[in-house]
């Protein structure tokens, strides 16, 4: 009972910071600077880009301000206008659902890295599980839940629960699920253990010392796990463009790769 009202505040918590930053978002978001750069992106990314952020201040640049969530709530937010001046999706689907509504600045959508889908387990946890067709994650889960982002719309748990299809061990977890409102949320789950395991990109496992990896999902069991980056439309800061240029230079590439993410290379 106590691991389920965990849960649940913790649901609850997530909710309200939801809530929070939609209204300040809509409701009492103070004009943009036109030096500042306003970037939203897939909370997976918050590590790596913090730092990127950072080297981007110490050579020069302006200020950044991050907002880091689901790449579906993000993506919601600026087809409602949200003032934001750089998108970065945790997959290419989300993406596609701006440039549709031509949300995004004519050429400048470029994918940007890749990562890779892990099972987690608290670290201090013996459990062993080798991730392959028909593995018995459900009887090792018995009657305590698996923590993913929400397969319903975040990328993270989309993956996840295309590679538990393709492996043939979807029916037997669907019902024992903690979804979490996006990856880090998830991760979180597992490293306060609260849940048994998790599956999470391979960097977010890397960014916290309370988890560790189990075993790694074939990369042929999911999509291509693609960030996409753009610019939008909406945006008129000169700022944003210099900080893109940034964001996709070999500088760039060297952190997020220090964070576990690899560039992306066209096939």
């Amino acid at each position: 009972m106590a691991r389920r009202n965990s849960l649940y505040c913790y649901r609850h918590s997530a909710s309200l910071q939801l809530a929070i930053i939609l209204l300040t978002l809509f409701g009492f978001a103070p004009v943009a600077s036109s030096q500042g750069v306003t970037v939203f992106a897939a909370a997976s990314l918050k590590n790596a880009l913090d730092d990127i952020d950072a080297a981007y201040r110490r050579a020069g640049g302006p200020r950044t301000v991050a907002s880091y969530l689901a790449s579906s709530a993000l993506a919601h937010q600026i087809e409602k206008g949200a003032p934001a001046d750089v998108f970065i999706s945790a997959d290419l689907e989300w993406m596609d659902y701006l440039d549709k509504r031509r949300l995004l600045k004519p050429g400048s959508r470029t994918n940007l890295l890749r990562n890779e889908l892990v099972l987690v387990a608290p670290a201090a946890s013996k459990a062993a599980l080798n991730v392959a067709p028909g593995f018995p994650l459900a009887i090792q889960l018995g009657d305590r839940r698996l923590a993913i982002a929400d397969p319903d719309h975040v990328p993270a748990g989309k993956y996840a629960k295309a590679a538990l299809q393709t492996l043939g061990v979807w029916p037997s977890v669907a019902g024992k699920l903690a979804r979490a409102e996006n990856a880090r949320a998830a991760l979180l789950f597992v490293s306060r253990g609260e849940a048994p395991f998790g599956i999470v990109y391979r960097t977010d496992a890397a960014a916290d010392r309370n988890v560790r990896v189990v075993s790694a999902f074939p990369p042929n069991s999911h999509p291509l796990i693609v960030y996409p980056a753009a610019l939008l439309v909406a945006s008129r800061n000169p700022a944003a463009d210099r900080y893109f240029v940034f964001l996709t230079s070999d500088d760039a590439a060297a952190i997020f790769s220090r964070h576990g993410f690899i560039p992306y290379r066209r096939p």
